[in-house]
């Protein structure tokens, strides 16, 4: 089973899991913007070929039409959300494994660690539903040639004054729905990969920066395999107009599957697993290489 690290130090844990978070959005991000593109495309007139006919055109017409730029649009509402959030996301983490052990040296099973990653996606949600919003309201205006939002705080004002705090946490529950049991299988996945990976007779915590690369990237592709289809209900959900879907996630789900049918809650899948891997081995990266120099400045903080 794996191997329990030392009590989680929350002020290290918020530096940490802050520099992971950025590394991930850095290396991300772009394929991002074009996974929400192509779960947000509205659906072509008959005769007429869809907006995007794939992640790859979708990468072309964006950069040929808004440049780089164009590629990190949004960006700056998850920055501003990732080192709060990842810091809280691995403190949950923590916290969910020391809830489950009665000693301090217990080893936890791995549907424990599952079970210790799921209460992390509880704990993100809050921080996570407002800049998932912003961002992919961002992300498909340029796509439609409109311009309602000259940036993410001039959305969020726009949000709040239209319909107050539950605008900007429009998608709460869907995000819950994507981030409860796809984070149980992203950290289950990196610790039991991380055991796997680690050589007989030595500690996980010498893994080699190759291995945590694999083992990050491969925990990331495993956490969208789960989330993909609540992912695409959530972008549907938020950048829907108002009053579009008075059931909530209910109402998207009957729509897509009786307009595009069930392959539709996979749409950008491709964009997804492209990104999944290089973002979370540069998160989980970050974060390792963040914790041992911490814990090398301040080993009693």
């Amino acid at each position: 089973m794996a191997e329990q690290p030392q009590p989680i130090s929350p002020v290290k844990n918020f530096f940490a899991g802050g520099f992971g978070g950025v590394c991930l959005v850095f290396v991300g991000h772009p394929l991002d913007t074009i996974k929400v593109r192509l779960q947000t495309q509205p659906k072509p007139q008959p005769g007429q070929p869809p907006l995007y006919s794939g992640t790859f055109d979708c990468f072309r017409k964006t950069l040929v039409g808004e440049g780089v730029r164009g590629l990190y649009r949004g960006m700056a509402a998850p920055i501003i959300g990732v080192t709060p959030m990842f810091a809280v996301c691995f403190f949950g983490f923590g916290l969910g494994k020391r809830l489950q052990q009665r000693k301090p040296d217990d080893v936890l099973t791995y549907p424990q660690l599952f079970a210790a990653g799921m209460l992390s996606g509880v704990f993100t949600t809050a921080i996570m539903a407002p800049g998932e919003r912003i961002k992919c309201l961002l992300q498909i205006q340029a796509a439609t040639g409109e311009t309602k939002y000259s940036g993410s705080l001039d959305c969020a004002k726009q949000l709040y004054r239209e319909a107050g705090i539950r605008g900007v946490y429009k998608g709460t529950v869907l995000t819950l729905m994507r981030d409860v049991p796809a984070s149980g299988m992203y950290f289950m996945t990196y610790e039991w990969l991380k055991n796997v990976l680690t050589p007989e007779g030595k500690s996980v915590s010498d893994l080699s920066v190759p291995r945590i690369l694999f083992a990050g990237g491969l925990a990331g592709i495993f956490n969208w395999a789960v989330a993909i289809p609540p992912d695409v209900l959530k972008s549907r959900f938020q950048t829907a107009p108002p009053g579009k879907y008075p059931n909530g996630f209910r109402d998207v789900l009957r729509e897509l599957i009786r307009e595009e049918g069930v392959a539709s809650l996979y749409k950008g899948f491709t964009a997804v697993m492209i990104r999944a891997f290089p973002a979370n081995a540069a998160c989980f990266l970050g974060f390792e290489l963040a914790m041992k120099f911490l814990n090398w400045i301040a080993p009693g903080l």
